[in-house]
């Protein structure tokens, strides 16, 4: 009996065992038990991304759309060296004829562009292909050629290109006003001509104005670095559409330290469309120097609040001055729309068309009047 009970704890201590290995290692192998089920977990994302090999988040997709349309363009122009000395007649009498003459020198310089349309359009910045001779484009795909200049505008600084090659790539144009700051963009241009890069920032913040860079200003600024040779390159949103043209750069040294700026893309489209059934911008003009109105001046004009933009000069012959306005009125509403600032003056005053009639609210003398204004052309040159 002894030897039979001995068996039997032998053989229960033996079975315990086996079921807590099994347990542990392997629970669906016991009657009545399932594996759990995997935890499955959803990740929600407002930015459109894509999942790199590594499953880390990439914008290749972007970069990828858009780099094929953003292009390489080169300039030379012929440039006449002239020493001082040689408008000195004594110089010029001692050295007789041998200096006689300017020496040419030729220069070259570059800068990026974008593909906007299958005709081969390209939008770049002005300063970019200024006064050049000659305008090389050398496209992502290895191939090249001769462009040929639409238009420029200068006072935005937008320049239209044109090459004729077939199956030409393009990107779209973006609605930059959904644009807000925080707002992944990247750049993508060819900086000091080391070829085509790209580099990712955020949206630092948009609506940039009294720079100082252009004439008509309205700045989406980008932390995305843009060094020389990015000028006239692209700035694309995660989606891989034109959000601006790159233009500019804040720069002590002459590198990127993140503050660039770039031409938003519906003034682009405005001005491309423009150069290309036009040749150049049309623009209103009234013929004022405008000045903000400060806190000070306008205490001393015994307006109540400082609004509006001050008339400091008329031009003579102008619209402005065959419509009455003096020296010393206050514009404070152009065509119905309120006048905060010279800025707000200068681009409401652009966007009316030649020969169009419009009523100019002013303050004059304590009390308000309106005048009615004949808008005339904007001369080519740089005019408040």
């Amino acid at each position: 009996m002894k030897k039979l009970w001995l068996i039997f704890a032998q053989t229960t201590t033996v079975g315990l065992a086996v079921w807590f290995l099994v347990a542990l290692l392997h629970p669906d192998w016991l009657p009545g038990r399932t594996a759990p089920p995997q935890e499955v977990v959803t990740v929600k994302s407002s930015e459109p991304q894509s999942a790199s090999a590594s499953g880390m988040a990439s914008y290749r997709g972007a970069a990828h759309r858009a780099m094929p349309a953003v292009v390489n363009i080169y300039t030379a122009k012929e440039t006449k060296l002239s020493h001082p000395l040689l408008n000195d007649p004594a110089f010029r009498r001692f050295f007789d004829d041998r200096l006689d003459g300017d020496e040419a020198q030729r220069t070259s310089s570059l800068g990026s562009g974008v593909i906007v349309s299958h005709d081969g359009y390209i939008v770049t910045n002005n300063h970019v292909v200024e006064s050049a001779d000659e305008i090389q484009v050398a496209l992502a795909d290895g191939r090249t050629a001769e462009a040929r200049l639409i238009g420029t505008d200068p006072e935005t600084d937008l320049a239209v290109i044109r090459i004729e090659l077939p199956n030409l790539p393009t990107v779209a144009f973006a609605d930059d006003s959904r644009a807000e700051i925080g707002d992944v963009v990247l750049a993508i241009g060819n900086p000091f001509g080391v070829g085509q890069t790209v580099t990712m920032g955020i949206i630092s913040a948009t609506k940039r104005t009294q720079l100082g860079i252009n004439t008509f200003e309205n700045f989406i600024q980008t932390d995305a670095a843009i060094n020389p040779g990015n000028s006239g390159g692209a700035l694309i949103d995660a989606h891989g559409d034109l959000l601006g043209i790159n233009t500019a750069i804040y720069s002590r040294t002459g590198g990127s330290l993140g503050i660039g700026f770039a031409i938003p893309a519906s003034s682009v489209k405005q001005v491309m469309e423009a150069l290309i059934k036009e040749g150049s911008v049309v623009r209103g003009w009234l013929g004022v120097e405008p000045q903000d109105v400060t806190e000070e001046l306008a205490s001393s004009f015994k307006l109540k609040q400082a609004r509006g933009a001050l008339v400091a000069g008329v031009v003579r012959g102008s619209p402005a001055d065959t419509a009455g306005l003096k020296p010393g009125d206050i514009v404070l509403a152009i065509g119905g729309q309120e006048v905060g600032d010279t800025l707000a003056m200068l681009n409401l005053i652009a966007a009316l068309k030649p020969d169009q009639q419009v009523d100019i609210r002013l303050f004059r003398d304590g009390r308000e009047l309106t005048l009615p204004v004949k808008i005339g052309k904007r001369p080519t040159f740089r005019q408040p």
